[in-house]
């Protein structure tokens, strides 16, 4: 099959941070079989992360509530046409899906009972593991049956548009003060920290010499934002003004990142800027961000409790004995907030990015006085 292999589509409808996670299955096919033509399929609003990705031929896109019609319409210009079609994803609608769209499909599932059906649409599946294996390991497993080798980083591309749009909103970018990029704002009020430490942090940071660039998601919470940046003058406004692609560009380039746990994350350690990254109640053995060139072999970077560090990676976790609890707040629900972060000291958060930029001032400095 690795022979006659053509075309390939690889399912992923889901949240950001699970499509930025999956490509590194499109990375090992293309760096394995050049020719083949790979295309995905999205949750529409999910498709930006993946804007510049020069292994992917189309994205295909989907809504994630979409009606019968669009759904049918999808289902007929996917019906066989590809050779092989992979779903990372153990849901019954993308294991659906990969069976329509390849002549050969395999996917992740669950080994239980319900899962009957979707063992006999695949042609093979792997057991999915939803705590001991990281995603990304998870989804590379996926290769073995192709007999691909598996290539562990997550992919994040800009484009030329993407370099200009940063350089328009932030002319810093390209000299040669270091600066840092603060993620404050993620989708989801769980996974947030407080207002009184992101504004330490960033005067700390202003302090040491360095510009501070803000980001984050624009939200009802807009209040949250609005804030922050009232209390860092000194600062860079990026919030809600970059784009995915160009926000991957500007981690790229910078001395260091911090936020917490949202795909803008898995971006940072992705591209290898030292990064620290606050995790709270989700589980970091999972979802914690995989560190750039991290072997792919492995089962996951992360163990699922305590404060860690892997390659350009620092893991501050929230403490408590109930962390990590791997619920949605401590109210069950997106819009709750997570008393670890809450209680997440800024002493300890800057004591870890102080930590990180020394080490970098270090290895800048030693070819210097050799």
């Amino acid at each position: 099959m690795k022979r006659d292999l053509q075309s390939v589509l690889v399912v992923c409808t889901r949240r950001i941070g699970d499509v930025l996670l999956a490509t590194p299955v499109i990375r090992s096919l293309k760096a394995a079989l050049p020719h083949v033509m790979i295309d995905m399929l999205v949750f529409e609003g999910t498709q930006d992360v993946l804007s510049g990705n020069a292994d992917i031929r189309r994205v295909w896109t989907i809504a994630e509530r979409s009606g019968i019609r669009p759904h049918l319409t999808l289902l007929c210009s996917l019906w066989r046409r590809y050779d092989v079609a992979v779903s990372v994803l153990a849901g019954d609608r993308p294991t659906f899906h990969a069976w329509v769209a390849g002549r050969y499909s395999l996917g992740t599932l669950l080994p239980d009972r319900k899962s009957w059906w979707k063992r006999r649409l695949l042609n093979h599946w792997v057991p999915f593991d939803n705590l001991l294996t990281h995603t990304v390991a998870m989804n590379l497993r996926l290769l073995t049956p192709l007999g691909i080798t598996p290539r562990g980083t997550p992919v994040v591309s800009w484009t030329d548009e993407d370099i200009r749009s940063v350089r328009t909103l932030f002319p810093a970018v390209e000299h040669a003060q270091p600066y840092a990029v603060l993620h404050v704002s993620p989708k989801f009020a769980y996974k947030t920290w407080t207002i009184d430490g992101w504004v330490a942090l960033g005067r700390w940071l202003i302090d040491r010499g360095l510009i501070v660039a803000v980001t984050g998601v624009e939200s009802a919470e807009q209040s949250y934002c609005d804030q922050i940046i009232q209390e860092l003058p000194k600062s860079v406004n990026l919030i809600g003004r970059v784009t995915l692609p160009a926000l991957g560009y500007l981690l790229n380039r910078a001395a260091l990142y911090i936020g917490t746990d949202t795909a803008v994350s898995h971006m940072a350690a992705a591209v290898g800027v030292p990064s620290v990254v606050l995790f709270g109640p989700s589980n970091p053995v999972k979802w914690g961000p995989w560190p750039k060139d991290f072997p792919s072999t492995a089962q996951s970077p992360w163990h699922k409790q305590g404060s860690q560090r892997r390659g350009n990676v620092l893991l501050l976790q929230g403490e408590g004995e109930c962390v990590p609890c791997l619920a949605e707040g401590c109210e069950r629900h997106v819009n709750s907030l997570s008393e670890c972060l809450q209680r997440l000291s800024v002493q300890r958060v800057i004591q870890a990015a102080d930590a990180m930029l020394r080490e970098r001032e270090i290895h800048v400095a030693m070819p210097t006085s050799v």
